[in-house]
């Protein structure tokens, strides 16, 4: 039977009587998703409102930009996620069912860095959902009062919160692990790819009428140094075997069997690492014990030619330190992770010649999205419930 869409008029609770499903009390009534009890949703943009869409079994309302699951269960602690990417929301979606009689959840799904806007919508949230902000001093102290739990979708949670603060207040802080290995290992891939064959350079120079090209440098038989060799490190040694290219790796603790079977050579001098290798790239989470670990010293002895990639955290490099290598001109850097986020206008980084940049989006896949949304949702269930599930404060 063919849908009649209703008219834009047309009050959102009596799209669920077209649809069979009669209002309730001149509401709107009740919408499944999944097991996780009633939401109200907005319509997704090019999402008819009241179309099921397929494999949800739900049907959409027109109410704000908002999914709420259980509002009705003000006996329940409220967890709020709010904001989000758009591509996270449909996995956030299949997750919500874990926390089914366990907590409401307020989901906004659009995105926005403004603090007072997400501190007012975190109003009454016992738990909050962090994804792409950072939680300042500043919203740290507003929400302080009420918020007992911060999930991050992340794992270098230090440089997004202060840790010292929210063990003071008795706040919980949670994070992710393992969830993007291969997602941030390929993208470091790309930024090197870049650096070596300039893919993206020549496209633009191919649209703009130019056949000229450009010389690119061969990856087989160069050597790659790991600084870090856990997850991230591992995929990213598996990678290099793959294009033969040899592979050194530094870690305060190399798990001899991994690096044995990934044909690792492990560096016990960071600084012969970096003298050593053709091209550098940084894998250590960021803690106390790592940050500033690599300094000034360990890049000059970067040889010319040779390239920096960073998508672990800018922190582990001594600030100001890559600035002053980059600016005599003889290496290169791929770069996602940046000292200040987004980058200033005026950064100095946007100018340098042999520099490519990303906007932190090296665990950005659909892939990682999965295993990021179910470790947030999961790490939030099992503290209502007592757990410790990634809990790192």
């Amino acid at each position: 039977m063919a849908l009649r869409i209703p008219s834009p008029r047309t009050p959102a609770c009596r799209i669920g009587a077209r649809l069979g499903r009669p209002p309730v009390d001149g509401r709107e009534p009740p919408i499944p998703i999944g097991a996780s009890g009633p939401v109200r949703e907005v319509v997704p943009p090019r999402t008819v409102p009241g179309v099921r869409r397929p494999g949800h079994g739900m049907f959409y309302c027109v109410t704000m930009n908002v999914i709420e699951t259980q509002p009705e269960r003000v006996d329940l602690p409220l967890v709020v996620l709010p904001v989000s990417i758009a591509s996270m929301i449909e996995p956030f979606r299949g997750n919500l069912s874990l926390l089914h009689d366990v907590a409401r959840v307020r989901m906004h799904q659009d995105f926005t860095l403004d603090e007072d806007t997400i501190v007012s919508r975190c109003a009454g949230a016992d738990a909050v959902m962090v994804i792409g902000f950072h939680v300042t001093d500043s919203i740290l102290e507003r929400l302080g009062d009420h918020v007992r739990c911060f999930a991050f979708g992340g794992t270098g949670v230090a440089s997004y919160i202060d840790l010292a603060r929210t063990r003071a207040l008795g706040i919980r802080v949670c994070n992710v692990v393992h969830y993007g290995d291969n997602a941030v290992a390929e993208h470091a891939l790309a930024l090197i790819m870049e650096l070596s064959r300039h893919v993206g350079d020549l496209d633009r120079s191919v649209h703009m009428g130019a056949w000229t090209g450009t010389d690119g440098l061969a990856l087989h038989g160069r050597t790659m140094g790991l600084v870090g060799f856990g997850g991230i490190g591992q995929a990213m040694a598996r990678i290099a075997r793959g294009l033969g290219m040899r592979t050194l790796v530094w870690n305060s603790h190399v798990d001899a069997e991994a690096a044995r079977s990934l044909k690792a050579t492990p560096v016990e001098d960071l600084g012969d690492l970096f003298e050593r290798s053709d091209i550098v790239s940084l894998h250590l989470p960021y803690t106390a014990s790592t940050r500033g670990i690599v300094t000034g010293r360990h890049l000059s002895r970067l040889r010319p030619g040779g390239m920096l990639i960073n998508t672990a955290r800018a922190e582990i490099v001594e600030r100001g330190a890559l600035q002053a290598r980059l600016q005599a001109g003889d290496i290169m850097a791929g770069l996602d992770v940046f000292d200040q986020e987004p980058l200033a206008p005026d950064d100095p980084l946007l100018s340098m010649p042999g520099v490519v940049l990303t906007p932190h989006v090296a665990w950005r896949t659909d892939e990682a999205y999965v295993s990021l949304t179910r470790q947030v949702v999961r790490a939030i269930a099992s503290f209502f419930d007592g757990g410790t599930f990634n809990a790192v404060a």
